[in-house]
């Protein structure tokens, strides 16, 4: 496999950090870094010309920092509430993915990219949930979500999966007679 060594112009999740040099495979660099303007080839003069905007990129850096830093002390105040229909067993008939959270934050008056919502997977039951979100590589907040029954009614889980058992009926193997 050939390989090509980048220097990273952003953060990107499980590589590395702005001004890096990484090795990466080449198809990646070239289909992916590059094009986007992620990265650029890390030759001699694109490393001195790095370095030289290091002093800036420090200050964009703090700068991005203090304001992600504000707007989570916000959001640490904030709480969530989706109101969703309910089937059997507390389970969601619509589920509530990041992009749900994102323009609930938007209604409330907080600009927050739904890929900074850290949701592994779709919520699908009823219940209280933190979701994180990472405003900065260095700054996540624990969001507060709850899931309600349609009408704001919060719906007994345990009940409900209790329910759905006894009316389910058990299946009992047939038992074999000698003759």
């Amino acid at each position: 496999m050939a390989h090509k060594q980048v220097l990273l112009r952003e953060d990107i999740d499980n590589l590395g950090a702005r001004g890096e040099v990484v090795r990466v495979k080449a198809g990646y660099a070239r289909n992916y870094l590059l094009p986007r303007r992620l990265a650029v080839e890390a030759t001699a003069s694109n490393v001195k010309q790095i370095e030289g905007e290091r002093a800036a990129l420090m200050k964009r850096e703090a700068k991005e920092r203090s304001t992600a830093e504000g707007q989570a002390e916000q959001l640490r105040n904030l709480t969530l509430k989706f109101e969703r229909k309910v089937g059997e067993a507390g389970v969601l008939y619509g589920s509530v993915t990041s992009m749900d959270i994102a323009h609930a934050l938007k209604e409330q008056g907080y600009e927050v990219d739904r890929r900074k919502i850290v949701l592994r997977e779709p919520i699908k039951r009823f219940g209280n949930y933190t979701v994180p979100v990472r405003l900065h590589r260095d700054v996540t907040v624990e969001l507060p979500v709850g899931v309600l029954g349609e009408g704001g009614v919060e719906v007994d889980v345990e009940a409900l999966e209790a329910e759905a058992a006894a009316e389910t009926p058990k299946f009992e193997a047939p038992t074999q007679t000698s003759e």
